[in-house]
């Protein structure tokens, strides 16, 4: 039995017959820019998180990058984010000009770490970046004092998180402003690149459309350097198809969490994941913990399995920021995570038998190698 990772084929059928009707008003009216669909779909994501903006662009890294840059990110400004993200959570920082500063996680969760966001807030900070990792909210009423301590903003980076709370509060609505993507394997994907911005501060919404449209607030005057990122139409369709059925597709992710816990307890040598009480997790990754991680992956493979690692490697520890000096030793907890992680095939469409097998091999291969 082959289990694929992700299976958007199936999320696709289901919203079908909605996107080519879309699809096909579209391109009878000839809205292809910044036309009604796109509209209505950064008011009906507004609702769903519940604030009052939402400006949709073209990916998410241009979401968390002009979100910084409408909050005052400036360049030679430090941006505090945690050490085990996605590379774009840095490169948004870098491409302001402004330096990012990885930090620790949580062993419990993988979630930033307060702690070690208190040791390396300096007079330079100017943004806190929280990140939403795999489906949890990370630990925004701990961050909360901190950032206002020195005035800074938090700004979420909500990539993995739609639709999950903290608190009963949604996560894109925690902080000052909010970055997502709809990158197509996301809970909430497109069928392409597209992002949006979420804040409930109006200014801060006209600024990123301001920033998201040459810096132009009207036609052909531009008070400052701005760029294009606007989000296509045709995702727009997409969303908007995908958005009315995302409640249903995490509760269906939620049960197959439950089902891995159920499946995994008494497999040896394998961690499961931690839920914090206080969150309503949606399951983006279901990520496990194990030694000889690269061998298991491997094998996993070869019984036509899809696994994936989130992260391999460290922010800190990749080429592209060596140039910070931050060497191993300076986030303990994200770089052993970093060998240890392990994500399992996690989307709505997958079945209990499909569950079963990946446990079943999974068990047969850390038995196998002695991982107890």
């Amino acid at each position: 039995m082959n289990v694929p990772f992700l299976d958007l084929a199936a999320q696709h059928a289901e919203i079908a017959d909605e996107v080519r009707q879309g699809l096909e008003e579209v391109f009878e009216r000839t809205a292809f820019v910044s036309g009604p669909q796109v509209t209505a779909f950064e008011e009906e994501y507004a609702a769903f998180i519940g604030v009052s903006d939402c400006v949709g662009v073209a990916n998410g890294t241009d979401a968390l990058e002009l979100a910084l840059r409408a909050v005052g990110v400036r360049p030679g400004g430090e941006v505090i984010l945690p050490a085990n993200t996605f590379i774009a959570t840095a490169e948004a920082v870098s491409a302001i000009g402004a330096v990012p500063v990885p930090v620790d996680v949580r062993d419990l969760d993988l979630l930033i770490d307060p702690a070690a966001v208190e040791r390396a807030i300096t007079e330079r900070t100017q943004a806190i970046v929280p990140v939403h990792l795999f489906g949890q909210t990370a630990p925004i009423e701990e961050l909360a004092p901190l950032a206002r301590a020195v005035g800074v903003p938090i700004v979420e980076d909500a990539a993995q998180a739609q639709g999950a709370r903290r608190h009963g509060r949604s996560a894109g609505s925690l902080g000052t402003v909010a970055a997502t993507s709809f990158y197509p394997g996301k809970n909430l994907g497109a069928a392409g690149d597209a992002g949006a911005v979420l804040t409930d501060d109006p200014r801060l919404a006209v600024r990123v459309r301001v920033l998201a449209a040459h810096g132009s607030p009207t036609k052909y005057v531009h008070d400052v350097v701005g760029r294009n990122s606007r989000l296509d139409t045709l995702q727009a369709v997409y969303l908007r198809a995908k958005l009315g059925r995302l409640e249903k597709w995490n509760e269906l992710r939620r049960q197959v969490a439950d089902r891995y816990a159920q499946l995994l307890a008494d497999v040896p040598g394998v961690l499961a994941p931690h839920t914090i009480p206080v969150n309503e997790d949606v399951w983006h990754l279901y990520v496990v913990r194990l030694r000889d991680r690269d061998r298991v992956a491997a094998a996993l493979g070869d019984a036509g399995i899809g696994t994936g690692v989130h992260y391999p490697t460290p922010v800190h520890l990749t080429g592209a920021y060596a140039h910070l000096g931050l060497g191993p030793g300076t986030c303990p907890v994200a770089e052993r995570a970093a060998g240890e992680i392990l994500s399992l095939p996690m989307h709505p469409h997958l079945r209990a038998e499909e569950q079963e097998h990946v446990v079943d091999q999974l068990r047969r291969i850390v038995t196998d190698g002695d991982l107890r």
